[in-house]
């Protein structure tokens, strides 16, 4: 068996580099806009508050079922806990927007 051409080697490792830096740009995902965060923001909210009134509303229509009369009370409750959810996920949303945008202006400045 004869020994690897040094020049191929070299040659192909230069590809390879070449591939990888254009995959890598290529898979960049774009910087957060004003926009995308809106959208984000909104859809944390409205789908905690949508899962939280569609508890409450199925959980007093099944207690109404039974006899107990809770009508209003689990709808009330769920659409709270589903406001606080839905608030805290925009907080979560927000932090981790922020420390992407911060990591992606201390790539740009070189720190």
């Amino acid at each position: 068996m004869t020994a690897p051409d040094p020049d191929r080697l070299a040659s192909l490792g230069k590809r390879l580099d070449e591939l990888q830096t254009r995959e890598a740009a290529r898979t960049k995902r774009p910087p957060p806009n004003q926009s995308n965060i809106a959208f984000r923001f909104a859809t944390e909210l409205v789908a905690a508050l949508v899962v939280g009134v569609g508890l409450g509303w199925g959980i007093d229509w099944l207690f109404g079922h039974f006899g107990f009369h809770t009508r209003p009370a689990f709808l009330i409750l769920f659409f709270v806990l589903g406001a606080a959810t839905g608030i805290r996920n925009v907080m979560r949303a927000a932090t981790e927007i922020n420390a992407e945008i911060a990591k992606r202006s201390d790539k740009e400045n070189g720190s």
